[in-house]
């Protein structure tokens, strides 16, 4: 952790505390996201092969009488514990159109842009390469960025980056993401059982009924909301948009103003300080009442989420999904694949080609500005940076195709795209790197 902090320092000074806490647990994260990539390619070539697809294929059902659910291990981690990728995601977009980047349409008019060219770059060219072909529905594959390896590649990659680079980098990610969630929902969903989702919708009204009744306390929500990712999983809609609808649903407001902390926290602390055990204790009981009601629910659930979806599900994702077999066999398909040339080219020629455009396009037709110490060759390697698509990639990839020789072939490309994308970042960002004034 020390070395993600010190790493992460260069690029993050500059920034907002909670952009710096983001970066901080991206880049350690996206050190972990690799290290787990990498052991699951290594194991499904190994000897001990066929340990890793039983393992995965492993069946857990949870049986409660009225209602059993049963999926291999494999489906928990991609339906159940990816919804906290996605409800953190979520949080992170919420925060920022509210406080953050997206907060004006000024300072959100030029990563949004780059956002859709992100999307539309790579979509045009699989499609190009796959027209006529059943395996056109991979569009959606290229079309994501992983934010956690885009970060950890950024902060090595591009060592005292101005921060406007930086922040430009992620607003473009979560935006990206947020767009991926939104092509899966459409694109990406089967049959629908309209009850199921009646009740989950249900739900969520309930749900926004204890917020305005003013239930506190984050219990009742997380039941309900475990109650939302049933009805979705029954209803054929992906369960993990569960997270985006209560993540939507969090309150952005704390309870108690800020200045109610800071007029009384003094007064309860003194009091906390005092011989008498019960006052003292009273004190400290009120002291902690008073924090947690002066930060809003948005903020203390995307700072314990975090760590969690960075360091346990995206890894336990990339140990799952990431084991490809790279027999003789598989690459020689997958070398004539369109698939696989879909998504490499769409991933490193198409994201970056995209970004760029559309951000020219932007800043040209004046709704835009170009901010101050960024020039367009690091535009171009953030563009290429954003072709680094794994963890969401990999996610369509399996929504797309399932367990068909596609879906290796589209995890190839996906993989050997991330390293490419890399290096191209590297080439396009070293040497322009501004020094940014430590604080």
């Amino acid at each position: 952790m020390f070395l993600a902090r010190a790493e992460g320092s260069a690029v993050a000074r500059g920034l907002s505390i909670p952009a710096q806490r983001f970066i901080f647990t991206e880049g350690a994260s996206g050190r972990l996201l690799l290290v787990a990539a990498i052991v699951a390619l290594v194991w499904a070539n190994s000897p001990f092969s066929d340990r890793y697809e039983s393992l995965w294929g492993y069946y857990l059902t949870i049986d409660l009488g009225f209602l059993t659910l049963s999926e291999n291990l494999k489906h928990w981690i991609n339906d159940g514990l990816m919804t906290l990728f996605f409800f953190l995601v979520t949080l992170e977009v919420k925060r920022e159109v509210l406080h953050g980047a997206l907060a004006s349409v000024r300072t959100a008019a030029l990563p949004v842009a780059a956002a859709l060219g992100g999307i539309v770059g790579p979509a045009v060219v699989y499609v190009v390469l796959n027209l006529g072909e059943p395996s056109v529905s991979g569009w959606g594959i290229p079309v994501a960025t992983d934010i956690a390896f885009a970060i950890a590649a950024l902060s090595l990659v591009a060592r005292g980056a101005p921060a406007s680079l930086v922040t430009f980098m992620l607003t473009l990610a979560v935006v990206d993401d947020i767009a991926a969630i939104g092509i899966i929902a459409v694109f990406y969903t089967e049959m629908i059982d309209p009850v199921a989702l009646m009740m989950a919708g249900l739900l969520i009204g309930a749900m926004f009924l204890a917020q305005r009744t003013g239930v506190s306390g984050f219990l009742p929500y997380w039941v309900i909301g475990l109650a939302v990712w049933v009805a979705m999983l029954e209803s054929g809609v992906h369960a993990t948009l569960t997270g985006v609808l209560v993540a939507a649903m969090t309150p952005a407001g704390a309870r108690l103003a800020r200045e109610r902390l800071l007029a009384d926290g003094p007064v309860l602390l003194e009091r906390a300080s005092s011989t008498n055990h019960d006052e003292s204790e009273a004190a400290l009981g009120q002291l902690e009442s008073l924090v947690v009601d002066s930060e809003a629910p948005l903020e203390r659930l995307e700072r314990s989420v975090h760590p969690i979806s960075g360091f346990l599900v995206l890894p336990l994702f990339a140990l799952a999904n990431a084991g490809v077999s790279l027999d003789p066999e598989t690459l020689r398909e997958a070398v004539d694949s369109r698939v696989t040339m879909g998504t490499f080219f769409g991933l490193v020629i198409g994201a970056p080609i995209g970004i760029l455009l559309a951000s020219w396009m932007a800043v040209r037709s004046g709704l835009a500005v170009l901010p101050t110490g960024i020039s367009w060759r690091q535009i171009a390697g953030v563009g290429a940076l954003a072709g680094i698509g794994f963890s969401v990639s990999i996610f369509i990839t399996d929504l797309a195709f399932s367990d068909s020789p596609e879906a290796a072939q589209a995890k190839i490309g996906v993989t050997a795209a991330a390293l490419v994308a890399s290096v191209l970042g590297w080439l396009l960002l070293r040497g322009t790197s501004g020094a940014v004034p430590a604080r």
